[in-house]
Parts: C-alpha cells; sequence; structure tokens
C-alpha cells in the first residue's frame, strides 16, 4: 500500500502546520500546530480534522512554537490519548508554551464577553490553560540522532535545526520510504542558536519557505539595532519591543547587552524582559548549553541583563515609569500578550519607537504596523500610532531562501519529489521554481487539504 501525506495546515500559509502521514490503516500527525493571522485562518482551528484524534496513532513535534505545536491541548481534549514525540528542549518549551496559550485564550473569551463583542451568547475559548496541563503527559522526550518506533515498524530520527531550543528536522521511514520534514529551520549564521545539522538523505522532502522569496542583509543584528537604540535613547523615549518569547527575546537580550559591552548603547539604559514566558524561557538556556553559541558566562549575563517582570503588577507598574529605557514583551506578532498593553499606551507619542523583531504574518497587528498604519486595532478601540516604527531585517531566525537551497544541497543525493510547505503563496512558488531551476529536482506547493503520495 502507498504512504500519503495530507496538508492539513502549513500550506499557503507560514502556521498551522499540521502533516497527517498514512499508510496500511494507520495514521501519524507531524506537527500539530494552531493557525494564526487572519481570521479566515483562525477560524480553521475549530473545524474538525479529517481524521478522529483517536484513530491518530502517534503524534511527532518538529518543535515547540504555537504554529507547531499549539493545537495539541484541543487534539488531547477531543480524544487523542497516544504519544507525543519531541525533543527534550521542545517538551520543556511546551510546559511554558501550551499552558500560557490556553491562558491568553481563556482572557481573551473572558474580555468578548465583558465588552459584549460575540455575535454568539457566549465566546468560549479553544481550550483552557488546564486542557493543556492536562496533555503535557503526553509529551514523550527523544534524543536527537536517536531512532525511535513512534508506530510499530515506523521509524523516526530527529535531527538538530537550529531556529530554537529543540527545534528539529525529522526522517520519518515507513514501508520503504523516507520522509524528510524540515520544520523551522535556523540560520547557519544565527546570533544565538547553533546551525542546522545536514539533511539525512530522503524520498520525499517537506522544505519550509518562509522567507523562500528573499535573503538576508548583509549587516547583522547589532548593526541594525544599535542606531535604533541609540536614536529613541537620545530623545528620552520609550523603545516597545514585541518578540517572540521562545528565541527572539534571548537573541534580542543577547544583542544589547554585546551592545552595552562595547559602548554602542549606554550602560544605564534600562531594558525589561516583560514576559513570564520568555523570562522562563531564558532560564532553560542554561539547560541546553549544546543547542545554542552562548558560553556559560554568557547564559549568565543573559539572565541579568535585563530586570526581569514576571507579575502582573510589576508590568503595570512599568507604565508610570519615564524614558529612555526599552521594554521587550511577548507576543512577537502583536497577537496578544503584555505587549498590547505597552503598544496601547506608548504608540500615540513620536518620542517612542515599535521595534518589529522578525516576520509578521499577515492578519496580524504587526504586520498593520508594519505597514505604516496610522491606527492599530487593541482591545477594540483604534489606537494611534505616532511612535517611530522599524523592522529590523537581520533579527529573523528562519534561513533564507539562500540558506534553504543550500541546506538542500547537503542531501547526499536527489529526492523523489519536494513539497514547500510552511510560506505564503508567493514565497513558497519563489522556492519551488529555484528547486526546480537550480537543482533540477521535482517540487511542488501542496494547496491545504490535499493528499500527495511519497
Amino acid at each position: 500500500m502507498s504512504v500519503n501525506i495530507t496538508f492539513l495546515g502549513g500550506a499557503g500559509t507560514v502556521t498551522g502546520s499540521k502533516y497527517l502521514v498514512q499508510h496500511d490503516g494507520k495514521s501519524l500527525l507531524v506537527d500539530c500546530g494552531l493557525f494564526q493571522g487572519y481570521k479566515q485562518l483562525r477560524l480553521r482551528n475549530w473545524a474538525p480534522l479529517p481524521v478522529a484524534p483517536d484513530q491518530i496513532n502517534a503524534v511527532l513535534l518538529t518543535h515547540a512554537h504555537l504554529d507547531h505545536s499549539g493545537y495539541l491541548p484541543l487534539l488531547a481534549k477531543e480524544g487523542y490519548s497516544r504519544h507525543v514525540y519531541a525533543t527534550r528542549g521542545t517538551q520543556d518549551l511546551c510546559r511554558i508554551l501550551l499552558p500560557d496559550s490556553g491562558h491568553l485564550q481563556e482572557e481573551d473569551a473572558a474580555f468578548v464577553n465583558r465588552h459584549k463583542l460575540s455575535k454568539h451568547e457566549t465566546a468560549l475559548p479553544l481550550y483552557t490553560r488546564q486542557d493543556a496541563l492536562n496533555a503535557q503527559h503526553l509529551i514523550k522526550a527523544v534524543d536527537y540522532h536517536k531512532t525511535i518506533a513512534p508506530i510499530p515498524g515506523w521509524k523516526a530520527t530527529f535531527s538538530a535545526a537550529g531556529h530554537i531550543l529543540g527545534a528539529s528536522s525529522i526522517l520519518l521511514e515507513v514501508a520503504g520510504r523516507r520522509i524528510l520534514f524540515s520544520g523551522d529551520l535556523g540560520r547557519p549564521d544565527d546570533l544565538i542558536m547553533s546551525p542546522p545539522d545536514d539533511a539525512p538523505q530522503a524520498d520525499t522532502v517537506l522544505i519550509e519557505s518562509t522567507y523562500g522569496d528573499r535573503t538576508h542583509p548583509n549587516e547583522d543584528v547589532l548593526t541594525e539595532l544599535a542606531p535604533a537604540l541609540q536614536r529613541v535613547a537620545k530623545r528620552g523615549g520609550v523603545a516597545v519591543v514585541p518578540v517572540f518569547a521562545v528565541g527572539r527575546a534571548q537573541a534580542l537580550l543577547h544583542a544589547i547587552h554585546l551592545l552595552k559591552l562595547k559602548g554602542a548603547l549606554p550602560s544605564s539604559l534600562p531594558i525589561f524582559l516583560d514576559s513570564p514566558m520568555a523570562v522562563h524561557t531564558t532560564q532553560l538556556f542554561q539547560d541546553h548549553p549544546g543547542e545554542h553559541r552562548l558560553s556559560r558566562q554568557d547564559t549568565h549575563a543573559l539572565t541579568h541583563s535585563a530586570t526581569m517582570v514576571n507579575s502582573t503588577d510589576e508590568s503595570k507598574a512599568l507604565a508610570s515609569r519615564h524614558g529612555p529605557m526599552v521594554i521587550l514583551s511577548a507576543s512577537g506578532m502583536a497577537t496578544g500578550g503584555r505587549v498590547l498593553h505597552h503598544l496601547a499606551h506608548y504608540a500615540g507619542d513620536h518620542r517612542n519607537m515599535i521595534v518589529l523583531t522578525g516576520y509578521q504574518a499577515p492578519g496580524t497587528r504587526g504586520a498593520t504596523l508594519a505597514s505604516g498604519a496610522k491606527t492599530v486595532r487593541i482591545y477594540g478601540r483604534d489606537v494611534e500610532v505616532n511612535a517611530e516604527v522599524v523592522q529590523l531585517e537581520s533579527a529573523s531566525a528562519h534561513a533564507d531562501a539562500n540558506q534553504l537551497l543550500a541546506w538542500l544541497r547537503t542531501m547526499p543525493q536527489a529526492p523523489d519529489q519536494v513539497y514547500v510547505v510552511h510560506g505564503e503563496a508567493g514565497p513558497a512558488d519563489t522556492l519551488r521554481g529555484r528547486i526546480k531551476r537550480e537543482l533540477d529536482w521535482r517540487a511542488l506547493v501542496p494547496e491545504q487539504g490535499s493528499t500527495w503520495p511519497t
């Protein structure tokens, strides 16, 4: 019997990654992500999967970002009770990210109900913090490069992908077919993360394409960040920096620390990390020394280079402080979390600055800010944007188009088929074209819900 893949997410969009592999009556899900961004994408989170959760035999996670792991609590709530295999770093991060996701969804539903913004009688969260906690025991840690059997007769091997702690590419072997899932690939020149492992041999490859149509600038994040923070410090303003709590927050903290050491920023410039999730993630770098470039001294500095803000009261107290100061706060695309309060408070003042630190998915507030919009919708009202908006081009944790192709070239031989996933339509098709022209490999961009052979 053939081995088929159904693309349940991460097809035609960068969010909602879910790849259902089926063979001989068995089903395995690689990644279990939430859709984010445009409302029509987010509505997909409420649609039932084409296979009942209790009919899925195993789940593999490439990494912990919510667009790859955030659907897991709902899957478990709806009946999935078997193992979820992930690296130790991903397991550790899911313990932080998934309950926080449930908490935020409960808060959002409560806000909608409080202000009667829902067309329904009562708005409900997709899942709760408790649902996420209930799903934690399903996650089983696996070591890099150690082959496991998620289903009898099926093999899976995780290799390092860079990107964030625990991130992996996964080689799945079933019925004589080798299927390689790139996951989100990090950059070989990342400021803090180690580079991805070379790609193993495979018959079919699913390659991410977030930056499939562009290359990163030659300048590094220090060169790009320094003048922006110098400007806002000089005028006594506040820099609000929406950050991804996992990865980007730590990279920016390390960059600011290095700039202070070099004298490019005043050593007295106050830095605040206002995200309990980011605070906890920062501490995890000490537990996973082999996955990043930071020395023991660097990881110590990372946890002491900013004032760590945990409680809600401490977060609210920041509003009474005067600039200059820098507030790093989640979420990275300004879709939720404490950063919304800071944006609402500081976006209206021309002395202030909003620093966007990476890819902003269409439909998010981050994308609205990046477009130069003069207002942004926060908590049901339009907030004026008079602050300077800066988008860093060099801080991405994703490989660019040239780096994606270079990773593919590390494969010992050409695969039979490449599926280009995890990208908007333009970047995905551009990368598909380059794979065909430059490597002479078969490549296509699958559509949402389509099923293809391996």
